[in-house]
């Protein structure tokens, strides 16, 4: 049987490319999302073997668009597509349950053989993302908790991509007296009062992209 892939990056260019390569090695791509909240739709709807997620999309990042298909299609294996090596994201990600970090900057092949192992229940990781891995680990890097919830970084991600609370609350499909709940909670939790200081503590963990 063909391994399902599950493709999800905002640049349609991108998918296309994916698709191409993965089609020709013998997979078969069943959706393609433009956002991570797509990708969780889609995820739920195909519970495809492997989901190749970019770590930058709109409305859901990759990292918690990874934690989030877990929990709906706990047999969907979940590979990061990634131009970042900061630490914080690949533990973030390596949280999330993700088995593999490709660098976007890499060949075709490696994404290739990289869903053939993460299919079969193995893991892989870019060499740049590997000697991140073992610095943190040899450095005892532990990043605190996140003191948010799934469904509060969901808000926070939004907030900080200047949706407003009514679009918010659509997007969710949650009352706009619950989102304005949800704004309150997360000011309160990280000790930030005003909108701009929610969006560099984005930016400054990895929720959104600069």
């Amino acid at each position: 049987m063909q391994t399902q892939v599950l493709l999800a990056d905002d640049h349609p260019i991108v998918r296309d490319g994916l698709r191409a390569i993965l089609e020709r090695e013998g997979f078969t791509v069943v959706a393609e999302a433009s956002n991570g909240r797509e990708a969780l739709e889609l995820a739920e709807k195909f519970h495809p073997d492997v989901a190749v997620l970019d770590l930058s999309m709109p409305l859901l990042n990759g990292i918690d668009a990874a934690r989030e298909i877990r929990r709906i299609s706990p047999g969907t294996k979940t590979i990061m597509l990634t131009m970042h090596t900061e630490r914080q994201f690949i533990l973030e990600g390596l949280r999330a349950g993700t088995r593999a970090f490709v660098m976007k900057t890499h060949s075709a092949d490696e994404l290739v053989h990289a869903v053939r192992e993460t299919a079969r229940g193995g893991t892989y990781f870019s060499p740049e993302v590997t000697q991140a891995a073992v610095e943190a680990y040899q450095n005892k890097d532990d990043m605190p908790s996140d003191p948010l919830t799934p469904r509060e970084r969901q808000v926070l991600q939004l907030i900080a991509e200047s949706k407003t609370t009514k679009e918010i609350a659509t997007l969710l499909e949650i009352s706009v007296k619950t989102v304005e709940t949800y704004r309150s909670r997360i000011m309160e939790k990280l000790g930030i009062h005003e909108t701009a200081g929610v969006v560099r503590y984005a930016i400054r963990h990895g929720v959104v992209q600069p």
